[in-house]
């Protein structure tokens, strides 16, 4: 059958659409998505529908699909955050929020009757989830850097210790990128002789180059995290949304269900999964290996020393937590954040330097930065 072409008109909302797809990803600092990928070698497989249903471990009678890649991506991430060798589990997912949604189903099928911490600087999606799953929640002060404060944890988990613990823990916050310490949040459960708890980390952003850099943070299996969420979109870089979760595997038997329909067990939110992000995560990982994603976070963070050192030279108060590759300052004229992207948040703004931003493109923003600074004088 003989495709049908579009009319003129048709073919012109998408000529225009792709101009201003491309003139946008140009200059954009303000969120963390990279945008340095080729996936020109994958395109054939968009010829066919896709479709990783249900649990990637066990097989379906669906047989389109890339359930073997996407095992060996889930292996990766498995290694890549310490799970224990023999208990760990894992799925692909449509991006970071869907990773917290699952973390905190498992905590809360665990402990029906578990209380959720989490910070103030926890991502937006967060307080969707947990309404969405009914839990019982109460948001942690944060430290002036973003960080959850540890004291006020502490003193409200002690005034709650009847109730079993489920942290949510920010490894990278939206604004500022601050890393929560997991090995101090479980150094305080102990303390308290919480015997029922469970600590889920949100590392959307910073937790595939976390595990890459000295001195490594605190937030993997190891250090006592039950489960990890990170973007695809973000430090890898994907043409869409995607995430990684890794659990223990003993938890997520605890929800299994077998589907006869599918021929597979349904331990995942969606059923239906994109089989196609296994392909770009899995493709990444061959690609670069662990030194070309090291070499990769070096530069991230080479580029942010060298933001923050050119906006303090213009005057500009600058700052960032360590090891971190977002830069933040006070939020510039509403244009200069239009045409960069710069998300604001209480008169404070942020660059996300990716591993596709360069230092050429923080030159162009100091200049735009200068030009105004002038204009006010």
């Amino acid at each position: 059958m003989e495709a049908s072409k579009l009319q003129e008109k048709d073919q012109q909302v998408l000529n225009d659409l792709l101009e201003h797809v491309k003139e946008q990803t140009d200059l954009f600092l303000g969120y963390p998505v990279s945008k340095d990928f080729d996936y020109q070698a994958l395109s054939d497989f968009l010829k066919y529908p896709m479709n990783n249903l249900g649990d990637p471990f066990v097989t379906s009678t669906y047989g389109v699909g890339s359930r073997e890649l996407e095992k060996e991506v889930v292996r990766f991430f498995a290694e890549l955050f310490r799970a224990p060798a023999d208990n760990w589990w894992g799925y692909v997912t449509n991006g970071g929020s869907e990773g917290n949604l699952y973390g905190l189903y498992l905590a809360r099928e665990l402990h029906p009757k578990g209380m959720v911490y989490y910070s103030e600087a926890t991502h937006y999606s967060v307080q969707k989830n947990l309404h969405l799953l009914n839990m019982s929640n109460i948001v942690i002060r944060t430290q002036e850097n973003g960080e959850i404060d540890y004291e006020d944890l502490e003193y409200t988990i002690k005034m709650n210790r009847h109730m079993p613990v489920i942290i949510m823990a920010n490894i990278g916050t939206t604004m500022t990128e601050a890393r929560d310490d997991v090995a101090k949040i479980k150094t305080i459960l102990k303390k308290l002789a919480i015997q029922h708890y469970y600590i889920h980390a949100d590392a959307a952003l910073s937790g595939t180059y976390s595990a890459l850099i000295e001195p490594r943070p605190a937030f993997d299996f190891e250090d006592g995290a039950d489960s990890i969420a990170i973007s695809g979109h973000k430090f890898f870089g994907s043409p869409m949304p995607c995430g990684v979760v890794i659990a223990k595997k003993s938890n997520r038997d605890r929800i299994a269900r077998s589907v006869a329909y599918i021929g597979s067990v349904d331990t995942t939110i969606t059923g239906s999964r994109n089989g196609h992000s296994p392909l770009f995560l899995w493709y990444t990982i061959k690609r670069l290996g662990i030194a070309g994603l090291k070499s990769r976070a070096m530069h991230s963070l080479a580029t942010a020393v060298y933001t923050e050192n050119r906006l303090k030279e213009i005057g500009i108060a600058a700052w960032r937590n360590a090891n971190a590759i977002t830069v933040n300052f006070p939020t510039p004229s509403a244009t200069i954040c239009k045409k960069w992207q710069l998300a604001a948040e209480q008169g404070n703004s942020h660059i996300i330097c990716m591993p596709n931003v360069m230092q050429s493109h923080i030159d162009l923003l100091i200049a735009d930065l200068e030009a105004e600074i002038v204009l006010q004088d």
